[in-house]
């Protein structure tokens, strides 16, 4: 398998993580996506129409985009994606909790805030408050379900990788983690995780 991505993304992390914790091997072909290398004519048309990262290319040449969508693939008949309904359906649920409530705020603050070609001056400063407290918000719904819960969707699973990604890298846009306890323990718990790989991992790096 190949996986098209961009490094400091936070969804691609959460497929390079699936992968490192599932030992499947995969070869990482690497895009700067700030320098316009996903919108070119060769990767619209060959990688993902929608010009983004990551797209995981099978065996037989099909690719898979969205972040999320790779996780459910790879986790499949794993113990990262439950057999029992509920937990699947639960799975799903927090999934998109983090693609609508979580991943707008605070991956887009963050992009925001360490790349430094985007102005954050005028209108965009309110838009960027806007975010900070909707990603709080975020945060903070998390924090109350994680204040009964070691994970997400019962076992550790996907959810808690697709939720991860962004989460431990939050305070690069401006997110403050200290009021949330109950996030805290469990980024910790996740790190502790078998095979865990921070998010400069590449396949092949010891």
């Amino acid at each position: 398998m190949r996986l098209h991505d961009y490094l400091p993304s936070g969804n691609g992390y959460k497929v390079r993580l699936a992968l490192a914790q599932l030992g499947r091997p995969y070869e990482l072909v690497e895009y700067d996506i700030v320098e316009g290398a996903t919108r070119t004519p060769d990767f619209l048309e060959r990688v993902n129409p929608n010009g983004r990262i990551p797209v995981l290319e099978l065996d037989d040449g099909r690719m898979l985009p969205e972040s999320n969508a790779v996780l459910w693939y790879l986790a499949e008949g794993t113990p990262l994606l439950a057999a029992d309904p509920f937990r699947r359906a639960q799975t799903l649920q927090w999934m998109c909790f983090e693609q609508y409530s979580h991943e707008p705020n605070v991956a887009t603050v963050r992009f925001w805030v360490t790349h430094g070609h985007v102005d954050l001056s005028g209108w965009r400063a309110e838009l960027l408050a806007d975010k900070r407290r909707q990603g709080d918000a975020a945060l903070a719904v998390m924090d109350r379900h994680l204040a009964g819960h070691a994970f997400f969707a019962g076992d550790y699973s996907i959810a808690d990788i697709a939720l991860y990604a962004y989460t431990h890298v939050a305070p690069e846009g401006g997110f403050d983690l200290q009021p949330h306890a109950h996030v805290r323990a469990w980024l910790a718990r996740v790190a502790a995780q078998a095979d865990h790989v921070p998010i400069t991992h590449r396949p092949g790096d010891g």
